[in-house]
């Protein structure tokens, strides 16, 4: 029977970490250029919500601003991000394309959902090639719910997936995955929190980990 997977994308298979402190520095560099902010900028604060809808990160870093400046911040940011990602500055996690590769020779169909915006998610696949192995990428941009779980059941519906797992480091996706009758398998990654990762059905350190638990899934 053949096997879909669906990956988040942040602190999964792209290393967000790499980009993240710099984009986030440029970004309230830029508001205090603006007087619109003092502090120093609040990156252990996004360690600890990364994965949400950027609504909410805005929400989150600036209580105090409007959702106009909110907006206006985020579109700044997402600018940054794509900027650093196509100067080469992120990377893929180890193992991205050889397990991609291996996947696709099995027959497995792949997908990429994420709470990232389109643009971004764009980006990093087009740097990357991941268009490669990825059927389609779906950005929570794409829903009014904001919810990964929503997500992941479009993506279902669409491709009529029946058989699978959600693969990710956050446990957004590990209830995307439990909401829709998948598996969820959790990365061990940079972001992970293992309370959240203890709910997964499995978890790996290594995205080449994935090969040995396809075998399992077939059977």
């Amino acid at each position: 029977m053949s096997q879909s997977l669906i990956f988040d994308m942040d602190g999964t298979l792209f290393q967000t970490d790499k980009i993240l402190e710099l984009s986030l520095e440029d970004t309230f560099n830029h508001l205090r250029s603006l007087d619109k902010w003092e502090a120093v900028t609040p990156i252990d604060k996004y360690r600890e919500i990364m994965g949400v809808p950027l609504p909410t990160v805005w929400e989150t870093l600036l209580p105090n601003h409007s959702v106009e400046e909110r907006e206006q911040t985020d579109a700044y940011f997402l600018e940054k991000l794509i900027g650093n990602i196509k100067s080469g500055k992120g990377a893929l996690y180890p193992n991205v394309k050889e397990v991609f590769s291996y996947l696709k020779e099995e027959d497995c169909s792949i997908y990429i959902a994420s709470n990232g915006l389109s643009e971004y998610l764009k980006a990093v696949v087009s740097y990357y090639g991941l268009d490669k192995w990825v059927t389609e990428t779906f950005s929570i941009q794409q829903i009014k719910t904001l919810n990964k779980s929503d997500l992941v059941q479009s993506i279902i519906k669409k491709y009529c997936i029946t058989n699978g797992a959600v693969v990710g480091d956050r446990l957004s996706d590990i209830n995307a995955a439990k909401d829709n009758g998948l598996v969820s398998i959790g990365c061990n990654f940079d972001f992970a929190r293992e309370d959240e990762l203890s709910q997964a059905d499995m978890v790996i350190d290594n995205l080449k980990e994935l090969k040995t638990i396809l075998t399992n899934l077939h059977k």
